[in-house]
């Protein structure tokens, strides 16, 4: 059977998931002003795609096999045609949220709708704040627009001159305005009412064009936004001589002047000011170039103004403790008897960091390891392990400098540990290290005696905040002898251990969950209990998928939850008639992955760090965990089936990508991210 008829095209289900994320904007029943923010998650999802997704396919429209090309040509001509539709989708949904917010006497009005008192104001906020941050280039004698950054916004200008004023000038004149992104997107303007007033620093700008160029007698001048967007792979080069640290440093920069994938421009723009912009920037037919609206770079909508408006905000939600383990005693004294299960942002993150400081603390622990993928800004996890060196521990980092888009930020913190005596790993030729695992040892009556934590999610207290992860403490010493094979296998690569309890990538992860399928297809035909339940972001791998495939054509019931990108195509009579899926989007991203088999009424339950796409099982470092406690299994299954009773924000996935809302006219209403919170206090109380 043609791949076409049974796999459904990674791009085009990433497509859909981000059509998901609009429909969160669309939503009346989410807070305004979160919906806007909405917008802003949308628009940042959109670029990261074409940086990466649609660049790859543009890689290999130029430089493929004949048959490569014509499959990467029709597939950038499908995210063409797709991405145009979304795009037009999400302005008219912004214009509405505008609209609404009006409604709340929110207004966000342009250099056009400004009283005398906004005016005065506007004027000397440019002269003090935004003048000194603008870099502006005159393009008409330039070949080619130099060094355009593909997360700043710009203003093209167009000049009408007075040719008696300037007879040695063209009388039209091409500019271009740098606006930085440390300057605010929005501004709040002073009001002597009741109502809020937003402009964008844009509207600013625009309002200002006369005094940039004051020094031109000008006929006309107009400006207008465009978005530009690079080509975001790194291509590391194989110079024995540099470390790997430089070479990381050097391809970050290379990045900057990488090739052109995007160009979104305001369609007001005139033809004469765009050809011009086109042909400085190198733009060519196999880039996406698109005609947008006034303003681009939307993934600021992020960070709107609350405008002191709670009532236009979801409720933060205070973080809840682990039933039965305490921040005030030993940490560690309490995983010593017993294992626990850590659920953020429903539970306090606190946890991990307690973890760490006491490590750091105690007298008796020698070594610390810990993998290392993205870190917050302000980092207590990296504070925790430079205090663990300066007490004496031996701590062994492993910090992914690949990490895509926090490559910088990785670099300056390994710089930082390397200057604190930390020993850096810094990854394995041709693997990204993508585990979240954590060991220390300790000497307890001259023996060592491990504890740690595995996760789903980074150590990153900022993340943890927004994203459902699980994060597994324990002291169980057959895990954890496990775990210090991953260690030694990041120091030593060359060496392949075995594993009787951890399921590892790149090694062991394909075969290992496709004999736990199997297993469950032999227990359905010997009649006992059979069935695979999935949480996970991305399944793209079409080995795996085609062992679903097969449990579904031997009858075994499968329920998926897949946030993202999906390749399986479910409810296929013969082929995958058996198989549900659906996708959550709501206040949190849904990012824990676990798995559930029914294993005969004894469920075998996981936890992994690795999504089902082939780079995680082939090209990454991975651990999945299984749960031995059988209280932290009962409440892994019951979270799943609070997931999947979800009539809310629950929606429907399959082939056709319209993203139908999952909806039970005979049930109760039950929105799973809430119910979940709910289900973690209720446990609390008891």
């Amino acid at each position: 059977m043609n791949a076409e008829n049974i796999f459904i095209n990674r791009e085009i289900s990433w497509l859909d998931f981000n059509a998901r994320v609009l429909q969160e904007a669309q939503d009346s029943t989410v807070p305004l002003i979160e919906r806007l923010r909405f917008i802003g998650i949308f628009s940042h999802n959109l670029d990261e795609f074409f940086k990466v997704r649609y660049a790859t396919n543009k890689r290999i429209a130029l430089d493929g096999s004949e048959k490569e090309k014509l499959s990467a040509e029709k597939i950038l001509e499908e995210i063409n045609k797709k991405t145009f539709q979304l795009q037009q989708d999400s302005y008219f949904v912004l214009n509405t949220i505008i609209d609404e917010l009006s409604k709340e006497n929110i207004y966000v009005v342009d250099e056009t709708g400004l009283d005398q008192s906004q005016k005065v104001f506007v004027n000397q906020y440019f002269l003090d704040i935004v003048s000194p941050a603008l870099l502006t280039t005159m393009l008409n004698d330039v070949e080619d627009i130099p060094y355009i950054k593909d997360n700043h916004s710009y203003l093209a200008v167009r000049m009408e001159l007075d040719h008696t004023s300037h007879p040695k000038l063209e009388p039209l004149q091409y500019s271009l305005i740098e606006i930085s992104p440390e300057l605010n997107r929005f501004v709040v303007l002073p009001s002597t009412t009741d109502n809020k007033y937003v402009i964008m620093i844009d509207d600013i700008i625009r309002y200002e064009l006369a005094t940039i160029f004051s020094i031109f007698n000008t006929i006309s001048i107009e400006a207008h936004m465009f978005k530009f967007t690079r080509d975001a792979e790194l291509d590391i080069d194989d110079d024995l001589s540099k470390s790997f640290l430089k070479k990381i440093e050097e391809s970050v920069k290379d990045r900057l002047d990488a090739d052109p994938v995007r160009f979104v421009y305001d369609k007001q723009i005139g033809a004469d000011t765009l050809q011009t912009l086109l042909d400085k920037m190198n733009i060519g037919n196999r880039d996406s170039i698109t005609p947008g609206g006034r303003y681009h770079n939307r993934r600021d909508y992020m960070n709107f103004p609350s405008l002191g408006r709670k009532d236009l905000l979801y409720s933060p939600i205070i973080p809840l403790k682990i039933p039965g383990l305490t921040l005030e005693g030993s940490i560690l004294e309490q995983i010593a008897k017993k294992d626990y299960l850590l659920n953020t942002p429903y539970q306090t993150f606190g946890y991990i960091v307690r973890f760490l400081r006491e490590a750091a603390l105690d007298p008796n622990v020698r070594n610390v390891f810990i993998t290392i993928y993205r870190l917050s800004k302000i980092s207590h996890v990296a504070s925790s392990l430079i205090q663990a060196a300066r007490n004496g521990k031996r701590v062994t980092v492993q910090i992914e400098l690949q990490a895509r888009f926090d490559e910088t930020a990785n670099i300056k913190y390994a710089e930082q540990m390397e200057k604190e005596g930390i020993h850096l790993i810094f990854g394995i030729p041709g693997l990204k290290v993508h585990s979240k695992i954590c060991l220390i040892q300790r000497i307890e009556q001259d023996k060592i005696v491990r504890y740690g934590f595995i996760s789903t999610g980074n150590f990153n207290e900022s993340t943890a905040k927004i994203y459902t992860d699980f994060t597994l403490f324990t002291a169980d010493q057959k895990l954890l002898k496990e775990v210090g094979k991953v260690f030694k296998f990041l120091k030593v690569n060359y060496k392949v251990y075995k594993y009787h309890h951890l399921i590892n990538s790149p090694h062991d992860t394909l075969m290992g969950f496709k004999n736990l399928i199997a297993q469950e297809i032999k227990n359905h035909k010997d009649g006992k209990k059979a069935s695979i339940r999935i949480k996970i972001n991305n399944i793209t791998n079409y080995k795996i998928i085609e062992a679903l495939y097969d449990a579904s054509r031997a009858g075994v019931k499968v329920q998926m939850i897949v946030r993202g990108i999906c390749c399986l195509i479910p409810g296929v009579e013969g082929m995958s008639e058996n198989i549900e899926v659906v996708s959550i989007i709501d206040k949190f991203l849904e990012h824990p992955r676990l798995m559930i088999f029914e294993n005969a009424g004894n469920p075998s339950v996981y936890i992994s760090s690795a999504d089902w796409m082939t780079r995680n099982i082939q090209n990454r470092v991975e651990v999945s965990c299984p749960i031995y406690d059988k209280e932290i299994r009962k409440e892994i299954i019951e979270v799943f089936e609070i997931g999947w009773r979800d009539n809310v924000k629950s929606r429907l996935v399959g082939r056709e990508g319209k993203n139908l809302y999952k909806t039970d006219s005979n049930q109760l209403k039950v929105r799973s991210q809430f119910e979940t919170y709910n289900y973690f206090k209720h446990k609390l109380e008891l």
